[in-house]
């Protein structure tokens, strides 16, 4: 923390690490977008996947586990399902952040969404 603090006498070395610090966040961003996450609802009945970006990218329904005739519950346990995955994947980029932020040497939640 103290190296951090000495970086504020030179504004070129603070710039440097700035820069640094955002060309990593940009890369782990992008990274994070690619990666797919998963939850279900009803128990088993639907399962969504969303991205990085917290995009649905896919919804499985399980015909079996589903009423035809219960149209509501199915689009209850749909938004359950695609809640769940976005959560998940939320807090997958919280976490990547917070460990990017103390690879840094950043005290906690010094980065936006910590």
């Amino acid at each position: 923390m103290f190296d951090a603090l000495k970086a504020l006498g030179n504004p070129m070395e603070l710039m440097r690490k700035a820069r640094e610090l955002q060309d990593k966040m940009q890369q782990i961003q992008e990274e994070l977008a690619r990666r797919q996450i998963s939850a279900d609802a009803g128990g088993g009945m639907v399962s969504a996947i969303v991205n990085g970006r917290l995009e649905l990218v896919k919804l499985r329904i399980d015909k079996s586990k589903i009423d035809v005739n219960d149209t509501e519950i199915l689009e209850d346990v749909i938004v359950a399902a695609v809640a769940a995955a976005q959560a998940k994947a939320a807090n997958m980029m919280k976490d990547e952040m917070q460990k990017m932020a103390a690879d840094a040497g950043l005290p906690p939640g010094m980065l936006p969404g910590q």
